[in-house]
């Protein structure tokens, strides 16, 4: 099938009356199938459509948003996918969206030497995670720099050991020790590779089990993966959480990040040399350093709303075993609209982040209903919530649709970029598991081969809703397309993630762009197609390997219905 304008137009034209969304102004016009299956033309088409302004940058809970979720449902009925969650295409996550009021707010730093107020969003950005409440205070809270804030008793180590930080303020390092080691050692945590300890969420997450008030992680952009800019437009607006029961009081009352210049002060502003404790965090017997003479006050005020947003959530049932699932997915979701962003465009269009993963499973999608069914059925999910801390499916691994058990094994796309043919495909988080022994067989038929993750300190594979499905066992594959591109080799294809991360990433420069080349990405769902495929024709049960960290998990779900 094409994605032909007729079909479009009528589609789009329903769910802006239905949610009463401004005017649809993009022109689709018609375009011929060049070759049965997966084209670029169906992929550019479906990007532009879920990219367009009309949508408002996808902010979940919003009306715009939720319409480019019913879009994707729509368009998944449309090429024939059945409704994946009893009868409906759509999984409710009940989520609770905290907006803090800079204005209303305030946090500043005591020292000896006079008080350090930073400027918001310039300086840091803090909110709360709390919702029982729309204001949060902590005052006069004694600041301790923990090192990377890390406990981690396979590699014997432990950044609280000895210390008690209940009622206190902790200063967090981003990144795993040892991650900016010019020679890194691979047997102290992964050497060069982020661990999941490496990652900003752990590290709230450990701060709240040791009782810390407040948890600030000093932002750099080396060991962080991308600038300032990205902590600042993902921090300063909405949040969004899952609706827990304990409305979140088990959490850290008051998170953030600072720049690395307000660091530099605020140490030297203890008598403490930045660099030096930095280094010293990075070697075994690290002891955490109390901040002497420093406490740190805030006030944080919020807006509460609970949101209604949802998985999107399509099913082709499998011919002979339709209990066993091989699952496609992508996020729906991005950034929305922040009115007080500087410049006239203030919509984060996300034709890229994640435009580009949902136009990619659509299309796989419509390759499966044209083709014979394969035995198991095959998944196609859509998540929300995946800018605010991987949500969505965080929500659908504590509450899955079917078994765990019956979840073969999925393939997650996000953000893939377009650029030309490569030699390869690169393999985040490579080493993992069994799946990577199948993608091999697929790209050798057509000469190419795996590539490890050209980048493991930037931990890509713990920031993407894959590692949601990991964490309880199902095996997952999150794919980079090609680094070693056939036209400029790996100079280019490290030029194109670079340009890409350097001017696009979370920015309202994310936009479709009718230039682009979409010969590589579509090499590259031919290859996810065919992978799913043979997964979905087979009895096989690919695991993760030995040693890692999810085996005994998917051993023991197997094990139950075995």
């Amino acid at each position: 099938m094409s994605f032909a304008a007729n079909r479009v137009a009528p589609l789009l034209a329903s769910f802006v009356v239905l949610f009463s969304a401004p005017a649809f102004a993009a022109d689709y016009p018609a375009h011929p199938v060049t070759e049965p299956g997966i084209v670029a033309a169906d992929v550019a088409a479906r990007d532009k459509a879920i990219s367009d302004d009309v949508f408002e940058g996808r902010g979940p809970g919003t009306v715009a948003g939720e319409a480019s979720a019913q879009w994707v449902a729509d368009e998944m009925k449309r090429i024939g996918l059945q409704p994946g969650n009893n009868g409906s295409y759509f999984q409710a996550v009940p989520s609770v969206q905290i907006t803090i009021d800079p204005p209303k707010s305030s946090l500043s730093i005591a020292t000896s030497s006079g008080t350090i107020t930073p400027k918001f969003a310039d300086d840091i950005v803090y909110f709360t995670p709390r919702f029982a409440t729309d204001e949060v205070k902590i005052q006069n809270t004694p600041v301790v720099f923990v090192g990377y804030g890390v406990v981690a008793p396979e590699y014997h180590w432990n950044d609280y050991a000895g210390l008690d930080v209940h009622g206190k303020t902790v200063v967090i390092l981003v990144n795993d020790p040892g991650n900016e080691d010019p020679t890194p050692d691979p047997h102290f945590f992964k050497g060069k590779a982020m661990t999941y300890y490496g990652r900003w969420t752990y590290k709230y997450e450990e701060a709240a089990r040791q009782g810390a008030s407040a948890a600030i992680i000093v932002h750099e952009t080396i060991p962080a993966a991308y600038g300032w800019q990205v902590v600042r437009n993902s921090n300063s607006g909405s949040k969004s959480w899952l609706d827990e029961t304990d409305q979140n009081k088990s959490k850290v009352p008051v998170l953030g990040w600072m720049t690395l210049d307000l660091a530099h002060e605020v140490f030297q502003k203890a008598g403490l040399n930045y660099e030096t404790l930095k280094a010293a965090a990075n070697k075994p017997g690290f002891k955490a350093v109390p901040m002497a003479g420093l406490s740190l006050t805030a006030t944080v005020h919020s807006t509460i709303a609970h949101l209604a947003t949802r998985n999107v959530i399509g099913v082709l049932p499998g011919a002979k075993h339709p209990a066993d699932y091989v699952i496609y997915s992508a996020h729906w979701d991005h950034l929305g609209v922040k009115p007080d962003l500087p410049g006239p465009d203030k919509i984060y269009n996300g034709a890229i982040d994640n435009g580009m993963g949902v136009a990619s499973i659509l299309e796989i999608a419509e390759a499966f209903t044209d083709a014979p069914k394969p035995d198991r059925s095959v998944a196609f999910i859509c998540w929300t919530l995946e800018e605010q801390g991987l949500l969505g499916s965080d929500y659908f691994g504590q509450h899955p649709i079917w078994p765990l058990s019956h979840i073969v094994a999925g393939i997650n796309i996000d953000a893939n970029k377009p650029e030309g043919p490569a030699h390869d495909m690169i393999v985040v988080g490579n080493g993992a598991s069994e799946l990577e022994d199948r993608l091999a067989i697929e790209l050798k038929k057509t000469n190419r081969v795996i590539t490890a993750d050209p980048e493991p300190e930037k931990g890509h594979f713990y920031r993407s809703d894959h590692i949601s499905l990991a964490k309880v066992g199902v095996p997952m594959l999150d794919l980079d397309g090609g680094y070693d591109l056939i036209d400029g080799g790996t100079v280019a294809g490290l030029a194109v993630r670079d340009q890409y991360t350097l001017h696009h990433y979370h920015q309202p420069s994310d936009e479709y762009d009718p230039t682009w080349d979409l010969s590589g990405p579509i090499e590259d769902l031919k290859v996810f197609y065919n992978l799913g495929r043979s997964l979905a024709n087979s009895d096989a049960w690919p695991n993760w390997y030995p040693g890692n960290e999810f085996r005994a998990i998917r051993d023991n779900s197997r094990h139950q219905t075995q």
